[in-house]
């Protein structure tokens, strides 16, 4: 190895060899680069666009240093294998197997399935369930319907004849019954079918005496929630009631949720469906039946209150309890002891402690006789 001691410059330069390092040959702006050999060693100095020097590896080490555009080092990942698709990414581990157990369905869940499936949707379906006496709940009509006024209107047949056969209807607006239909052609009317026929009162005092026992009837003053109407029901038919009495209006009907959420009880146990509650329990006073309400400034605690003879339980609705006539209509008040901070209970609660009250009773002065 010779050095040539060139010009007045004093460019001092030496000739490769082997592996040692090439110093001294200047990047874009002037910088020096050093750098070594491909073989495995590092190469510093390559200077990026703006004269920043690069330090990186051998395609076998990784290449660090390969400036961007605005001369900042990149680190960008070994060369793939010849023949190997970049953009693939590894193997996902494999998902593992789902689990066999399966979770306990609830008494009162319901699907969207459930729901449809009460419901008759169109002008000739609904006239038809009405001429094959179907028990329907309610009949939903659209307000301000296209057709015509007058005895021909296919929708006002439709409500006299559900009239006539003691079904509540219901004008709504349009845009409930879009949400009710499951076809999207409702054609202004939804009916909904009943899980079981109504009865009349008076098929529940017959049910009491066929037996030869008391009368226990519950009757619910406006309990709107469908849960709440068939767990009471659930209840009610555990505990040996002879029936349950609920309003035509503002409350919930015998739908397939509240026949679900009884667990099938509404299919053993009468019920009645009445225009008028405090009408209902004037007429069965008149009958000898003792009225008991439930109310939270009740005249006595249930524990004191006596439930002899033939009894009717009334159960208020969910906010407001029961309405001021009915609970003047009741021969006593009885309240339920609270030593927590909430300051009432579940309807259907209410009705369970109520029912099995009046049922421990009976079954002690059964006992003594």
């Amino acid at each position: 190895m010779s050095e040539n001691h060139g010009s007045n410059n004093h460019n001092f330069s030496r000739k490769p060899a082997g592996n040692q390092g090439n110093r001294g040959s200047t990047g874009s702006f002037g910088k020096p680069s050093y750098n070594k050999t491909s073989s495995g060693q590092d190469n510093r100095g390559k200077a990026g666009g703006f004269g920043k020097p690069s330090y990186g590896k051998s395609a076998a080490q990784g290449n660090r240093g390969n400036t961007g555009g605005f001369g900042k080092p990149s680190y960008n990942r070994p060369p793939v294998a010849r023949h190997q698709d970049p953009y693939k990414s590894a193997p996902r581990p494999a998902k593992p197997e789902p689990s066999t157990v399966q979770e306990p369905i609830r008494d009162d869940a319901k699907t969207v399935d459930d729901i449809r499936d009460s419901y008759v949707e169109g002008r000739n379906a609904v006239i038809e369930a009405l001429r094959a006496g179907t028990p329907l709940d309610k009949v939903y009509i659209a307000k301000g319907n296209s057709d015509a006024p007058g005895a021909q209107s296919p929708l006002n047949y439709i409500a006299s004849q559900a009239r006539a056969a003691g079904t509540v209807v219901v004008d709504v607006d349009r845009r409930k019954l879009d949400s009710m239909s499951s076809t999207g052609a409702h054609q202004g009317v939804v009916a909904v079918v009943s899980a079981a026929a109504y009865v009349d009162v008076k098929d529940i005092l017959a049910r009491a005496e066929a037996r030869g026992e008391q009368l226990l009837v519950v009757v619910c003053d406006e309990i709107s929630d469908p849960h709440n109407l068939g767990a009471i029901i659930r209840t009610a038919e555990a505990a040996g009631a002879h029936g349950v009495i609920i309003p035509k209006r503002r409350a919930a009907g015998l739908t397939a949720i509240v026949a679900k959420a009884s667990a099938g009880a509404a299919f053993h146990l009468p019920i009645a469906r009445v225009a008028n509650i405090t009408q209902t329990l004037e007429t069965l006073k008149k009958q000898g039946v003792w009225i008991y309400g439930s109310a939270s400034d009740g005249e006595k605690t249930l524990w004191e209150t006596e439930f002899s003879g033939a009894v009717a339980i009334v159960v208020g609705s969910e906010g407001d309890g029961m309405t001021r006539l009915v609970r003047e209509t009741c021969d006593f008040v009885a309240r339920i002891p609270m030593a927590g901070r909430v300051s009432s209970l579940n309807a259907s609660v209410s009705a369970s402690l109520l029912l099995y009250e009046a049922v421990r009773q009976r079954g002690k002065s059964n006992t003594q006789d």
